[in-house]
């Protein structure tokens, strides 16, 4: 019998080309022969790659080739006037976050804001500067709206935060139809999108809610009977760990950004985590474990440098120390091919050490 996991997948602008780089390591090396993905979860960029992935098992197609990379492809600088608009915009934030040149804070529903990205995308691919758009060439909304709501594996959760109510949203395969709209909220980056609205109310980033939805995964009443997973793997952007305190201006905005993009991961994890220890202390009664379909711990993430400390922790999918190095806040916004290249190559060779990890 395949063991039962699921995937989740942090956000991080366009660094979840690393997420991309991963999740194909791990198809291409015939995960779906020995596990069986009953539930994917992701925020912001890690949002789109869950998606695509998502939608790709359920129509029976290539998961990867046919829709993650045709994405990402989509989304790689590929005309000298898209270079140009990347190199501006990847390197006027950096100087403003350096304290070298001014910074104007204008609204992105300002008409200013959309006046200069109609003007910005002139001369561009519609599919480079129009994320709507790129998403409608490798998801059919229409046929998805037909599926409905349903519990037949894999479940699809996103993350997202409403505006209005504070609330923390999750866009749940299992409990509605997924919508173009669902994943844009995900990926709202405030400064950088206006809020999406569904249903009355207005949504951004997942980043403030769960970055990725981790605790209704293991939920029952979340993803559906029979799709609890053994264990959870976690593909992160966002790192643990830092050599040194950050000085300058625009190191500590990006040691910050990481910091709030972990913060609600480890509140899933110690959650996960008493669940374990209750779990493994014979805390529960064996019907009501039945029910719930758990029978043993949830094997949840533990990073490559660190020694497990419980039996049911493996290694989760991160970046490199060595790449991690090199980027900083601002890289989030830049689709050069050079850096998408580099970002999905460290993804693939990080999943097949997860995998030899796992194995052992």
């Amino acid at each position: 019998m395949k063991t039962k996991i699921a995937i989740a997948c942090q956000g991080g602008g366009s660094q979840a080309a690393f997420t991309a780089g991963a999740l194909q390591g791990l198809f291409d090396a015939g995960i779906t022969d020995r596990f069986e993905i009953v539930a994917l979860s992701g925020t912001s960029g890690g949002a789109i790659c869950a998606a695509l992935i998502w939608y790709a098992i359920k129509r029976g197609d290539d998961p990867v080739t046919e829709r993650l990379l045709g994405f990402w492809q989509d989304n790689i600088v590929r005309r000298l006037s898209e270079q140009i608009y990347n190199d501006f915009a990847v390197g006027s934030l950096r100087m403003i976050n350096r304290g070298l040149i001014p910074s104007f804070a204008i609204s992105p529903s300002s008409p200013a804001a959309t006046s200069m990205l109609q003007l910005a995308a002139l001369g561009q691919r519609r599919e480079f500067v129009d994320l709507g758009y790129s998403l409608r060439r490798y998801i059919d909304f229409d046929e998805v709206a037909a599926w409905g709501s349903s519990t037949s594996a894999p479940v699809l959760v996103m993350g997202a935060a409403s505006v209005l109510s504070g609330r923390l949203t999750k866009f749940n395969s299992a409990k509605e139809a997924i919508k173009l709209e669902h994943i844009l909220a995900s990926c709202a980056v405030p400064s950088l999108f206006p809020a999406v609205e569904i249903d009355g109310d207005a949504y951004w980033d997942g980043l403030f809610s769960d970055n990725p939805p981790l605790d209704d995964l293991i939920n029952p009443t979340s993803v559906g009977e029979g799709n609890s997973p053994r264990e959870i793997w976690l593909i992160k952007i966002n790192p643990t760990r830092r050599d040194s305190v950050p000085i300058y201006s625009d190191d500590i905005l990006d040691r910050r950004n990481q910091l709030e993009g972990n913060l609600s991961l480890k509140q899933n994890l110690k959650y996960i985590e008493l669940l374990n220890d209750l779990l493994l202390a014979g805390a529960f009664k064996n019907e009501f474990l039945e029910r719930l379909d758990f029978r043993e711990p949830v094997r949840i993430p533990k990073a490559f440098a660190e020694e497990a400390d419980k039996p049911y922790h493996i290694p989760f999918i991160e970046m490199s120390d060595e790449l991690q190095k090199t980027l900083d806040y601002e890289g989030k916004l830049d689709r050069s091919e050079r850096a998408v290249q580099m970002l999905m190559a460290d993804g693939r060779r990080r999943a097949e050490e997860f995998l030899r990890v796992r194995s052992r």
